[in-house]
């Protein structure tokens, strides 16, 4: 096979690794993604995927590292303007929307993970990064009691575990009905019911 693209740098040829994985995802199930099909995604041979991921499990885990790494600094750069603790938790929101929505392979990869009955160091990272991704709403959560956004009674642990819950929900919706783009529209009414049940100062 002809090699297109063949002077790329290593990190410029693993994230085009990454970025072809994460658009195979969003029309196949993970599971059958193979290195002939990211090889040929890519117009490359096999052996010039191997040459930088000795096995597909690599592959895999580089994707999630770039998940982890692009999601975590765009939520920061999107409520490095908010003025209290509701208003990033809304901007944490509505940024991992449109992070899905640009990238709609990434669900597909994070369910797709967690579903694998054996333990791996891609499940692993995926549930790194879901407990880091927690922790980070559970403290928004706590300090917007301090600041008198949300009734001092509220379960933080729960409203943490539907904050999440909430996003994988509109997700999931907008996979099954094929129309990740509905989100960006649904995602402001949803917050505004998620933080009406906060309580506190509106």
């Amino acid at each position: 096979m002809k090699e297109i693209g063949t002077y790329k740098t290593a990190e410029e040829r693993k994230v085009q690794t990454v970025e072809t994985v994460l658009n195979l995802a969003t029309h196949q199930s993970p599971e059958a993604i193979t290195t002939t099909a990211i090889a040929k995604k890519m117009g490359l041979s096999q052996a010039a995927i191997f040459r930088h991921f000795p096995k597909k499990e690599a592959i895999f885990e580089a994707v999630m590292e770039w998940v982890a790494e692009q999601l975590l600094s765009r939520l920061d750069r999107a409520t490095k303007a908010a003025s209290s603790p509701l208003a990033v938790l809304e901007a944490m929101f509505l940024e991992h929307v449109d992070f899905v929505i640009e990238y709609p392979g990434v669900p597909r990869m994070l369910f797709g993970e967690l579903q694998r009955g054996e333990k791996t160091a891609t499940k692993d990272m995926v549930q790194i990064l879901l407990h880091r991704y927690g922790k980070r709403v559970h403290r928004l959560l706590e300090e917007g009691k301090a600041y008198g956004e949300i009734d001092e009674v509220t379960d933080t642990d729960a409203a943490t575990t539907l904050f999440i819950g909430t996003l994988q929900g509109l997700i999931i919706q907008s996979i099954l009905v094929g129309d990740v783009g509905r989100m960006r529209s649904d995602a402001p009414k949803v917050f505004t019911i998620y933080r009406r049940g906060l309580g506190g100062i509106q």
